[in-house]
């Protein structure tokens, strides 16, 4: 059985994929994976996971609802703003 091995760091880092390994059980599995990631401390947790249990998307639907372009850093252009905001601010300095 094939089994997939996601390690964390340090504490507080996300997860990550360490590799795959095989044994026959959940008891080996999580030895082999003591051994292969976590020997030499250079692992702070390990998740282990038959291979039938991880889904995989390939097109992750986000609904309209979340698409909020006013978020990204192109959603606004500034310089017209910006601009705006000059003349005024040399227009009340005239004064």
């Amino acid at each position: 059985m094939i089994w997939e091995v996601f390690r964390q760091e340090r504490e507080g880092q996300p997860f990550q994929h360490g590799g795959s390994l095989e044994a026959p059980d959940v008891r080996f599995a999580e030895a082999y994976a003591r051994e292969f990631y976590g020997r030499r401390g250079e692992s702070f947790a390990l998740w282990v996971v038959p291979r039938e249990a991880v889904e995989e998307v390939r097109e992750p639907y986000v609904a309209e609802v979340f698409d909020r372009d006013y978020r990204r850093v192109d959603g606004y252009s500034l310089k017209g703003k910006l601009k705006e905001a000059r003349e005024l601010a040399a227009k009340n300095a005239g004064r």
